[in-house]
């Protein structure tokens, strides 16, 4: 089933751009928000189907209080529709930050002098992992800067590495990636490693924009960046993320051509995004970009909102770079995974002196400003009535592209999602978890057993409870 016409094929050489500057801000400057025609939007959302660029441009326009408060409201019960009230939890991993690229935003551009260049051997690798296990980790994402030593086999070699990692009970079970763009042969080989989504951030869909912050590198070519996840497919990776980072060009314009992609890939691939990450500026070693385009944070807000309606079967990613009480309240309009327990400082985790989290950027690709351990966001999470999640089922059981969007377009990946956050979350409470947070977790999980009731599974859900209660291990539907 084709949903939009495409010139999809990758040949030798670069695709043309589906991105037309002139066509979405078009839809910016004549799309008028009408109140009923708001509330329909937010109908046809709610039903579960993926909004158009109109439709979207609409949400973006939309300034009345009332009805920012509406769509809010609406991607709170569309989130709560296709997902429950699970929160996904990850941890990400930096392995290298030498870069070959000159981007202005961030802190491993390679004109940055001051930063301290280190690749992690696969000791220290392995050091990282085993500490990130014994905090009770089971998702990784791992960061590379763009680097000729970081190539397709080094990538794969690393994943396998991390997968063969054993701390006790603790194991590393998905392992996505945010890393370089590669040709076709390069992502059939990371694939074959066994990663989940791979990670590629257009950072901005603005080509005019996309040069003035990447002025070296191969990143500078923003046609290679763009085409990027075609390649991923036409390599048989079905699992893509995508994304931009806030304020280096007006937010509009980059929440539609989020959309646009997600219409790309979807005409293309019949496969849209697994995730779309929503990163906002914030403070790195040698920073210059135009804080014109700063985002504040009502309107960060706005955008989660309006991704989580405009494409409600992806997954919403909101990471560290927010702090603790922001992160919470986003939550609430559709946010579905968070990292915990971050430090990106290279080896940060297993030496003692970034323990608290040491906030020289010289030593990190950006700052951060949720240094909650894991832990401590678990509990959070219970207290505000969500339930964590370690799952990493629909890998494995091979639930990715296209089979993911069967069951996830219609909200059916909900029955599943729930019961796999419940078996995730005894095992975290019953190997890694405080006292305080395990009398919580428990409660959780009896409550969100009770709401099971008329699940079709629920006899097989609590036998496999009490599995794991008696020491087994990794039970999933």
């Amino acid at each position: 089933m084709k949903f939009f016409p495409e010139k999809c094929k990758i040949e030798d050489k670069p695709m043309h751009p589906f991105i037309d500057y002139n066509e979405i801000w078009q839809h910016i400057n004549n799309t008028k928000p009408e109140k009923q025609w708001i509330r329909d939007i937010i109908k046809k959302s709610l039903n579960k189907e993926r909004l158009t660029l109109k439709e979207t441009a609409a949400l973006v326009n939309t300034n009345d209080a009332d009805l920012i408060q509406e769509i809010k409201q609406g991607a709170k019960e569309l989130k709560e529709k296709i997902y429950g009230n699970r929160i996904v939890l990850f941890s990400p991993l930096y392995i290298g930050n030498k870069c070959i690229n000159n981007c202005n935003y961030c802190g491993f551009k390679s004109t940055n002098t001051y930063t301290l260049r280190k690749t992690l051997t696969d000791e220290e690798i392995k050091a990282e992992v085993e500490t990130l296990e014994s905090k009770g980790q089971k998702r990784l994402i791992i960061v590379f800067g763009e680097h000729p030593d970081y190539n397709a086999e080094y990538i794969a070699h690393v994943v396998q590495l991390i997968y063969s990692v054993k701390k006790n009970k603790g194991e590393i079970r998905r392992i996505n990636i945010n890393a370089a763009p590669f040709d076709v042969d390069g992502f059939k080989e990371i694939k074959k490693s066994g990663i989940g989504t791979y990670q590629i951030f257009q950072e901005t869909y603005n080509p005019q924009a996309y040069k003035w912050y990447h002025t070296g590198g191969k990143k500078a070519d923003y046609e290679w960046r763009l085409t990027a996840l075609d390649r991923a497919q036409e390599a048989g990776l079905d699992d893509v993320g995508i994304g931009v980072l806030f304020g280096l060009y007006d937010w509009r314009f980059e929440v539609l051509g989020l959309i646009r992609h997600t219409i790309h890939l979807e005409a293309c691939y019949n496969i849209g995004p697994h995730t779309i990450s929503v990163p906002r500026i914030k403070d790195a070693s040698g920073l210059k970009y135009d804080n014109k385009y700063q985002v504040n944070d009502e309107d960060f807000k706005k955008i989660i909102a309006i991704l989580r309606l405009a494409v409600p079967y992806t997954g919403l990613i909101l990471t560290a770079r927010e702090s603790a009480e922001l992160r919470n309240e986003c939550l609430k309009y559709g946010i579905t995974q968070i990292d915990g327990g971050t430090i990106i400082e290279l080896g940060g985790y297993s030496q003692p002196k970034f323990k608290n989290n040491d906030q020289n950027l010289n030593n990190k690709q950006f700052k951060i400003n949720d240094t909650r351990s894991l832990n401590d966001i678990i509990k959070e999470l219970i207290e505000a009535d969500y339930l964590p999640s370690f799952c990493t089922a629909c890998y494995r059981k091979s639930r990715t592209g296209e089979h993911f969007m069967e069951i996830s377009r219609p909200g059916h990946i909900k029955n599943l999602c729930t019961p796999n956050a419940i078996l995730t979350l005894a095992e975290y409470l019953l190997d890694y978890a405080t006292p305080d947070v395990q009398q919580l977790g428990w409660k959780k999980i009896e409550k969100e057993l009770s709401k099971l009731e008329q699940y079709h599974n629920i006899h097989e859900l609590k036998k496999r409870l009490e599995l794991i209660k008696n020491g087994e291990r990794d039970l999933y539907f």
